[in-house]
């Protein structure tokens, strides 16, 4: 199976350049694959940005996202890639990725990622 790719993200111009505003969408049906065990792994991630000119149209992520059904990596590769391949399309002020994996052995796992970049 190929690696997702960012291709098939699509965007629209920010209706709103000149103002700062948040934009969230959550999307609570992501599954990825462990690489350690050919699991699936499930989760719900929250994605927070503030545009700057471009937003992204939510079918084409949806699209995006459904090529991780049969990809193998960890929660924490998983999470930045999604992130960098966003900010890579969106150019956005800021971004920021909740991954919260379902639990799995008695342990859950939440993956933040933001950008830019900081503590």
């Amino acid at each position: 199976m190929a690696a997702p790719t960012r291709d098939l993200l699509e965007t629209f111009p920010n209706p709103c350049p000149d103002r700062d505003y948040t934009i969230e969408s959550v999307c609570p049906e992501f599954t990825s694959v462990c690489p350690k065990t050919g699991q699936p792994d499930f989760g719900t991630l929250t994605i927070t940005y503030v545009p700057d000119k471009l937003c992204f149209e939510l079918k084409s992520l949806k699209l995006y996202l459904q090529q991780y059904r049969n990809h193998g990596a960890f929660y924490e590769a998983v999470t930045n890639a999604i992130l960098d391949d966003l900010v890579a399309v969106t150019q956005p002020r800021s971004m920021r990725i909740l991954a919260a994996f379902t639990p799995r052995g008695g342990i859950q796992t939440n993956v933040i990622a933001e950008y830019p970049g900081g503590s």
